[in-house]
């Protein structure tokens, strides 16, 4: 029913927006505009029916939230404000009748459970991502009172207690063979749509693609059709741009059956071989010039250049005789020798020169040397690069070549480091 992107509501147009945007009196607007100029936040507002009947409205904020590189301390006050503006802007919409839900990357895994190395990680729970989670969300199980929290982990209301169920994994290490990743996307509801409508929540791990895998979740409702789309809908089709468009817009190649391409190749083939047969019977018909120098027929380019006088003129009847005319003849004996022998000189030669090709090569190019082995399995290792800014930025190292995984799995990468000479 409507469309709108960012959260500040800087970016609205004001026609088929959601509205709907709170108290954002703490922030100024370089602060709104910054958070929303990357793009981060999609709103929809949909009418469903639910299997009572009762019609409702339901918004969908689609999240991709800031990462906190923790060499960049300024972008965890970046994430932290984009939370907060998150928060305020569904909030505002529950106030105001809508059911709400958070869906999409908030780059957080809230419980220990949701982290495959929490145990390891100091002041976990400490983190303000988590700590913004915990404020945001409640259990299943919560009475209604001051300290409800608005919305739900959809995942965490169906499985409270899956282990391992996690939706990240890093691209590079290979940690997805040995699920050794975290759960940072998330279907968050307000507590009364996930407690009336919803039958279920899941993850897709086998789905491939990305360093992510989908998350989604079914509710027992239906969607009602609206009348007109919102124009963010159509934003990027041509034919709602309110321009002229060319008539080549409207028209799509057909692509050819294979038979009938056949069919119009061979015509097509005979059309030209009918067309060079007239061309030819008209060209025989027309009358040839009587000689070269005729007024009628078509010269020759070279009638138009004269021989220069200062270059000695050869007589055109005066031949060289051939080599083979100065040669003594051969007899059929000494002719086939004579190819055996040359036939062997040049297989010889040939096999020589490609000899001393071949050895010059190898000694120039020796090849890369082989790949050290790891010290705990003692297998081939993979070379890298490091990228982190620093003095070794560009610096080339070694590692054990198998899957990031948990310390306890012996089948999982080991900690063999070895920097790589230079060349």
């Amino acid at each position: 029913m409507a469309a709108e992107e960012g959260l500040s509501g800087l970016l609205a147009t004001h026609n088929g927006d959601v509205g709907c945007y709170g108290n954002m009196d703490e922030f100024t607007q370089e602060e709104l505009r910054a958070l929303d100029s990357e793009g981060r936040a999609l709103l929809t507002q949909h009418k469903i029916r639910t299997w009572e009947g009762k019609e409702k409205t339901l918004t969908l904020i689609n999240v991709y939230c800031p990462h906190a590189d923790a060499g960049k301390p300024e972008r965890l006050s970046f994430k932290m404000r984009f939370y907060r503006l998150l928060q305020i802007r569904a909030e505002a919409l529950l106030a105001a009748g809508s059911h709400v839900i958070i869906l999409g990357d908030l780059n957080t895994a809230h419980r220990p459970i949701d982290h495959w190395d929490a145990v390891n990680l100091e002041c976990f729970e400490e983190d303000p991502g988590r700590k913004w989670m915990d404020g945001l969300l409640s259990n299943l199980g919560c009475q209604a009172g001051s300290h409800v929290r608005p919305f739900i982990d959809s995942y965490r209301c169906f499985q409270p207690k899956q282990e391992g169920a996690f939706t990240c994994w890093s691209a590079v290490s290979g940690a997805r063979h040995l699920n050794y990743g975290s759960r940072l996307d998330y279907v968050l509801g307000d507590r009364t749509l996930v407690i009336d409508t919803f039958q279920d929540s899941f993850r897709l791990p086998e789905v491939m693609g990305s360093d992510h895998c989908p998350v989604g979740a079914v509710l027992s409702v239906s969607s009602m059709p609206a009348k007109q789309c919102p124009p963010l809908c159509t934003r990027f089709l041509p034919e709602f741009a309110g321009t002229q468009l060319k008539i080549l817009r409207f028209l799509v190649r057909l692509k050819q059956d294979p038979v009938f391409k056949h069919s119009a190749l061979r015509l097509g083939k005979q059309t030209q071989v009918q067309m060079h047969q007239n061309k030819a019977r008209v060209r025989s018909a027309r009358p040839r010039p009587s000689h070269a120098g005729s007024s009628r027929g078509q010269k020759n380019l070279t009638n138009y250049f004269q021989p220069s006088s200062s270059r000695p003129q050869v007589s055109p009847i005066l031949e060289l005789p051939s080599v083979g005319a100065l040669m003594t003849p051969k007899t059929l004996e000494e002719e086939a020798m004579a190819r055996v022998v040359e036939g062997q000189a040049s297989v010889s030669e040939a096999k020589d020169e490609k000899e001393v090709r071949t050895s010059f090569w190898k000694s120039v190019l020796g090849g890369p040397s082989p790949m050290p082995l790891c010290g705990g399995h003692r297998e081939p290792c993979v070379m890298r690069t490091v990228k982190k800014p620093g003095p070794n930025l560009g610096r080339h190292f070694y590692m054990c070549a198998r899957p990031q995984g948990p310390p306890t799995d012996p089948s999982s990468r080991c900690n063999f480091f070895l920097w790589s000479r230079p060349s």
